[in-house]
């Protein structure tokens, strides 16, 4: 396993004149930066996902489950991936209904692998949101990193697609240095063992 591990973005929010796409932008450069990573941006508004989920389970279907045709890349993207960083806003003290959905029609493809969150709002800056995520991707045998970003008010702290703070990029760095780090490791630990649920 000499490669990097594959690190998948997902723009969580498919609303009409989202900011999702810029911070996703922006987050995949810090990756490009930092280098541990070879990294792809996934937009949810880019593929088909229904609300309305088959009767069973993802998590004994395997391969069978039956997803829509226009999900193939999406699935395959996050079978791939060694690690996430999750896009996402706040709506409603939440996020958004478009990643729930898209967690919802998968399992597998987020046990043992690590999720970051950077989020964006008004003044809690989307926290709401990734605290709910976190929640959600643990049910799911996913491991969250404690070391987050958040963007309260992005409407004024962001300019030319870039956050204003000087101190965003070292706190991208951080995060990217622990999701590196829990990505190594779980990849090892999958390729040695199958997780055991």
């Amino acid at each position: 396993m000499d490669n990097k591990p594959q690190l998948v973005i997902i723009v969580g929010s498919v609303r009409e004149g989202r900011f999702g796409p810029a911070v996703a932008s922006w987050v995949a450069e810090q990756a490009g930066t930092h280098g541990a990573f070879d990294v792809t941006v996934v937009d949810l508004a880019d593929f088909d996902i229904p609300l309305a989920l088959p009767a069973a389970s993802p998590k004994y279907a395997g391969d069978g489950y039956p997803r829509p045709a226009g999900m193939a890349a999406l699935t395959s993207a996050l079978d791939g991936a060694d690690a996430f960083v999750v896009v996402t806003p706040e709506y409603n003290h939440s996020y958004p209904a478009s990643l729930k959905a898209a967690i919802d029609w998968h399992f597998t493809q987020w046990t043992a692998k690590a999720v970051a969150f950077v989020s964006y709002g008004g003044a809690a800056g989307g926290r709401h949101a990734a605290l709910h995520l976190e929640n959600v991707l643990t049910e799911l045998h996913a491991v969250t990193i404690r070391e987050g970003l958040a963007f309260p008010n992005y409407f004024t702290t962001w300019q030319g697609g870039r956050p204003l703070s000087p101190e965003a990029a070292g706190y991208a760095m951080t995060l990217l240095d622990q999701l590196s780090w829990w990505a190594t490791a779980l990849r090892s630990a999958r390729h040695a063992e199958p997780f055991p649920g």
